[in-house]
């Protein structure tokens, strides 16, 4: 009986080396088909030129580029190879909407009117078996596997994280896609003041919109208070293991920053954390500190930290002739009204183009008001962090964040 079962118990013990070998390849395979379509989809924001960004940092996660490439079979072949274990890359296929990127359909989005805001990567091998080579279906030794990943931005958030902390009034409150604001339509944003005479607009835009900065100052932070605002400009709010100080809650009224309450209009000056912020927008455009900024203290080490933006050209056309890295665009926070800056209700989340003042290739981030020039693009950038749940009711319309929709 034991010389029977021998041949049995040898066969089950080797298909489950195969069958082994054969799970271990489709689950590398998933988990590099999930990193570079969440990778491709973090670049999709809502730009024509975004779609060859989103190709290239999908390629980066299987590719070989740094060394640091996704691999398979024991994570030792590169994903695209072709000796012994053949595997291949798709193109990848981009989507409109979450739906169409998790059914049958192939990818069209970004190619005509609609901004792709979702894509699908798909792997495929051809895993090498020993002991399948013994059935009459497995003689050749190969087994093809296939894999596929969706990604893509998820619904709009309630909580937004790493986001600039200025808030401004809805121009119409009651309109909820837009509130008001324009698409493609320039406007200056400049710091509240009181009372006359009230700043004019920068040339070349529709009106002035007033904003203030929301109270996001760290006291557990030993970086200054002005620098903290400089940095803040430079990249947004920083991550916290406190939400209460990285991001920013609809359902929480907030309070302005307690330096950086309005001024009187005759003054022609803001506070120094204003400035710090305004600094650190310049930074966006270029590298080094701006000339007159050096008196934000340690600016010239945190400006070294990030990179400008790739595009600066000066557009009100972001979906078709935007081609950056999105450094020039800042997420804003719409209030109902700035009225009360001890209890400010928060409406939504959208997103704005930096534009560099007339005849130069940056703001002016000395600018006695705090004024700069932004375009409305609506909410097409996924930002880095946040929570759809929290709200009383879904939000209808605002950025969402990168996630695995399959």
């Amino acid at each position: 009986m034991v010389v029977l079962f021998v041949p049995v118990l040898l066969a089950f013990m080797g298909f489950a080396v195969d069958y082994g070998r054969l799970y271990m390849i489709r689950a590398e395979l998933q988990t590099a088909a999930n990193a570079a379509a969440l990778a491709s989809a973090a670049r999709l924001a809502g730009f024509d030129a975004a779609l060859d960004l989103a190709s290239e940092s999908a390629n980066l996660a299987v590719g070989e580029a740094g060394g640091f490439a996704n691999k398979i079979d024991y994570g030792g072949r590169t994903i695209g190879g072709g000796d012994t274990l053949t595997s291949t890359v798709e193109e990848p296929q981009y989507f409109e909407t979450a739906g169409d990127a998790t059914g049958t359909s192939d990818g069209s989005a970004g190619t005509g009117t609609a901004p792709a805001r979702h894509v699908r990567i798909t792997l495929a091998a051809q895993a090498p078996t020993v002991f399948f080579r013994f059935l009459p279906l497995g003689q050749e030794g190969r087994v093809d596997v296939r894999v596929s990943a969706v990604a893509g931005a998820s619904a709009p958030l309630c909580v937004a994280c790493g986001i600039e902390p200025i808030v401004i009034a809805a121009p119409d409150a009651t309109e909820t896609t837009d509130f008001g604001f324009v698409a493609g339509t320039r406007y200056t944003l400049g710091f509240t003041c009181n009372g006359q005479p009230q700043p004019q607009p920068v040339a070349g835009s529709v009106q002035r919109i007033p904003y203030l900065l929301l109270n996001r100052y760290d006291l557990d932070s030993e970086v200054p208070e002005q620098t903290q605002g400089f940095r803040i400009g430079l990249s947004g709010l920083p991550g916290n293991v406190s939400e209460l100080k990285s991001c920013v809650n609809i359902t929480t009224p907030e309070t302005i920053w307690e330096t950086a309450a309005a001024v009187a209009c005759n003054q022609n000056n803001v506070p120094g954390v204003v400035r710090g912020f305004t600094c650190g927008l310049a930074n966006r455009f270029e590298s080094g500190v701006y000339s007159g900024c050096e008196t934000v203290q340690d600016s010239d080490v945190w400006s070294q930290s990030v990179i400008p933006d790739s595009d600066l050209t000066d557009t009100d056309d972001y979906q078709t002739t935007y081609a950056g890295n999105t450094r020039r665009v800042i997420t804003i926070a719409i209030a109902e009204t700035l009225a009360d800056p001890t209890a400010i209700t928060i409406l939504g989340f959208r997103q704005f183009l930096l534009n560099p003042v007339a005849n130069t290739t940056n703001i002016n981030p000395l600018d006695n008001n705090g004024r700069f020039l932004v375009t409305y693009v609506g909410s097409p950038v996924p930002l880095r962090a946040g929570r759809v749940s929290g709200c009383p009711a879904p939000v209808a319309v605002g950025p969402g964040k990168v996630v695995l929709h399959q």
